[in-house]
C-alpha cells in the first residue's frame, strides 16, 4: 500500500500527481469533529467511484480539546487507535492507496501538529490537515459532479461538527469558498450544554445561538450573494440529511438516487419541535443517530439561520460530500500531464 504524503497547493497533501489510468482501490480516512469515517472505493479516472467498504465510528475528537485549545492525551490515544484500525481495514480490503485527512478539531488544537507527527511516526500515516476553505472547495467539487452541469450556478451548504462550509460558483472550483465556526457540535457545546447531557435545550440558549449565527453569517452571505443568484442550492453532511429526514424526506434505505429536499417552512417547524424535546427522546426517532441526537437542535438553528441569511427557501440534499471530493480530485490527477 502506498501512503500519500506529498503536498500540493490544491489539497494540502491529499493528492499525489501520477500518470495512471488503470482501476485502483482507494481508501479515504476522514477524521472529523464527531466521527472517523473510512471509505474504500474502486475507481479510475473518469469513472463513477464504486463503494466497496464503508465504516465509521464515533470519536468526538473535538470534545477532547479543552478550554486551553490543547488536545488531551486521551484524545490522542483515541485518535491513534482509530488510525491504527483504519490501517488494518485498508490492508484487509486491499487498498492501493490510502488518503487520510483531519478537519476542524485538529486544525484548531494548539498541539494538533505535534499530535499528528507522533501518530505518523507510530503508524506511517501522514494525516493531512485541511483548511476550512479546502473543505468547502472539495465538497463543492463532489456536489457539482453529483448534480452535473445542468445545475447551473451552484450554492453548497455543509454543516459539520466544528464548522459550516459555504461555496458558490458555475465551475468545478467555486468562485467563493468560506468556512465559519458554526458546526453543530461546537454550537451545542457552547450554547446548549443541557442538550449535550441528554436534556431539553434551553430556550434562551437557542435564542442566543440564533443571534450569534445570524451575525456571523451576514458578511459571508454578502460575499455569496455577490456572485449571483444560484440556480440550485444543495446541502450535504449528516446534519442536513438528518434534518431532511425529520421533515419527511425518504430514508437512507430508499437509495442514494431518490431526490430529497429540506424546505424552510418544514425546518422552521422542526426547530420548534426539537426545542421542546429532550435529546434522549430525540435519539429514539427514526433517522436520528443516537450519538448525534444532542446536536440536532443546534444544527437545525444553524441551518435555518443559514437559509434565511442567503434567502434560500429549499435545498436539495446531496449524498456526496468531502470524502467523495477528495476521491474525485485524486482520480482527476491520474493520467494528467
Amino acid at each position: 500500500m502506498r501512503w500519500i504524503r506529498e503536498r500540493t497547493a490544491a489539497t494540502s497533501g491529499l493528492i499525489c500527481p501520477a500518470r495512471q489510468t488503470e482501476a485502483m482501490r482507494l481508501g479515504v480516512l476522514d477524521v472529523g469533529s464527531n466521527t472517523v469515517h473510512l471509505l474504500v472505493v474502486d475507481a479510475h479516472r473518469g469513472a463513477h467511484p464504486t463503494p466497496m467498504h464503508d465504516d465509521r465510528s464515533v470519536l468526538r475528537l473535538a470534545e477532547h480539546v479543552g478550554p486551553d485549545d490543547v488536545l488531551s492525551k486521551a484524545g490522542e490515544k483515541a485518535l491513534l487507535r482509530a488510525v491504527q484500525e483504519a490501517c488494518v481495514q485498508a490492508e484487509k480490503h486491499g487498498c492501493d492507496e490510502f488518503l487520510a485527512m483531519v478537519t476542524s478539531a485538529i486544525r484548531e488544537a494548539s498541539n494538533g501538529l505535534e499530535v499528528l507527527d507522533r501518530i505518523r511516526r507510530r503508524t506511517g500515516v501522514d494525516l493531512q490537515v485541511l483548511t476550512g476553505e479546502e473543505e468547502a472547495r472539495l465538497t463543492f467539487l463532489a456536489v457539482r459532479r453529483w448534480f452535473g452541469w445542468s445545475a447551473g450556478r451552484l450554492l453548497v451548504l455543509d454543516i459539520g461538527g466544528g464548522s459550516l462550509e459555504l461555496a458558490c460558483g458555475v465551475d468545478e472550483d467555486p468562485d467563493v469558498a468560506l468556512s465559519l465556526p458554526l458546526g453543530a457540535g461546537r454550537m451545542t457545546r457552547r450554547f446548549l450544554p443541557e442538550a449535550q447531557a441528554g436534556g431539553r435545550p434551553d430556550l434562551a440558549g437557542l435564542s442566543t445561538l440564533e443571534s450569534y449565527a445570524t451575525d456571523l453569517l451576514q458578511p459571508a452571505a454578502k460575499k455569496l450573494r455577490g456572485t449571483g443568484k444560484p440556480d440550485l442550492v444543495a446541502a450535504t453532511s449528516k446534519t442536513f440529511r438528518t434534518l431532511a429526514r425529520l421533515t419527511g424526506a425518504a430514508p437512507y434505505s430508499a437509495g442514494l438516487q431518490v431526490p430529497r429536499e429540506l424546505n424552510a417552512d418544514g425546518l422552521g417547524q422542526l426547530v420548534g419541535f426539537v426545542s421542546r424535546i429532550e435529546s434522549a427522546a430525540l435519539a429514539e426517532l427514526r433517522g436520528v443517530s443516537p450519538d448525534r441526537a444532542h446536536q440536532v437542535p443546534a444544527g437545525a438553528v444553524v441551518a435555518a439561520a443559514t437559509m434565511r441569511a442567503l434567502d434560500v427557501r429549499c435545498v436539495r440534499i446531496c449524498p456526496w460530500a468531502l470524502r467523495e471530493g477528495v476521491i474525485l480530485r485524486r482520480l482527476d490527477s491520474m493520467g494528467g500531464s
